[in-house]
């Protein structure tokens, strides 16, 4: 089970930080990413970071503003700074889990995540 929090409403150029931890007998680390979908739009990759933390990825459209990092082996968070109208959207986090994965690889798509969280809403007002 994946639990994100964090998200609000914020004027244009303010921050957030959203974080996704893992709860239940389910809790532990696992290779995670950062997703978005807006309204009318297909969802699109965020960030991801390895299983070990020591690679992370990101769309081009937020590098240099969002930073994903571990807190612990059971959180990871979203720093999302210099927020723009067009960020808005639901912003989903996936852990890899049920499948084989590499300790050093950050995976980038959707298809490659077994969970996924309830997503929760950001919003950048200009």
């Amino acid at each position: 089970q994946l639990v994100e929090s964090g998200g609000g409403l914020v004027h244009a150029g303010c921050s957030l930080r959203l974080s996704c931890a893992t709860a239940g007998r389910s809790a532990r680390r696992y290779p995670v990413g950062w997703f978005r979908q807006a309204p009318g739009k297909e969802r699109e990759f965020v960030a991801a970071i390895s299983w070990s933390g020591k690679r992370t990825s990101y769309a081009d459209s937020v590098k240099d503003r969002f930073t994903i990092y571990r807190d612990n082996a059971n959180m990871v968070s979203l720093q999302m700074n210099s927020l723009k109208p067009e960020d808005t959207a639901v912003y989903f986090c996936a852990a890899r889990g049920e499948r084989a994965y590499n300790e050093n690889v950050c995976y980038t798509g959707g298809f490659e995540y077994d969970y996924w969280g309830q997503g929760i809403q950001v919003t950048a007002s200009s």
